[in-house]
């Protein structure tokens, strides 16, 4: 069973950019789009680079898909699903969130 844990208040994020929290022991990167009132969160780490970088990406859309393209080597990963648009065969933790009174919190499966 997964659990709600707080990332950060929503005042640490960034609009339309992504913010790297240490959640449960793990590199979460976090992306909030405020026009959409919509958060994001992935795992940091680019399979491909080999480097937590994800959270540094940039953020927008590929025929309707949310992605951040890695800082690295530039692969698309979706915000929803983790799969990434060049090879669909990876595919990085994608993983639940939500803002409750001002708290961003993520829900890390044991």
């Amino acid at each position: 069973m997964a659990q709600w844990i707080k990332a950060c208040n929503i005042d640490d994020l960034q609009p339309d950019s992504g913010v790297c929290a240490l959640v449960a022991g793990r590199q979460v990167a976090i992306f909030y789009m405020p026009k959409e009132s919509t958060v994001y969160a992935l795992s940091n780490y680019d399979p491909f680079g080999k480097a937590n970088v994800l959270s540094r990406g940039l953020i927008g859309d590929i025929k309707g898909q949310p992605v951040v393209a890695s800082p690295l080597y530039k692969q698309h990963f979706n915000l929803q699903t983790g799969v990434c648009l060049e090879d669909e065969s990876v595919k990085i933790p994608a993983y639940a969130i939500r803002i409750e009174n001002g708290s961003v919190q993520v829900s890390i499966p044991e």
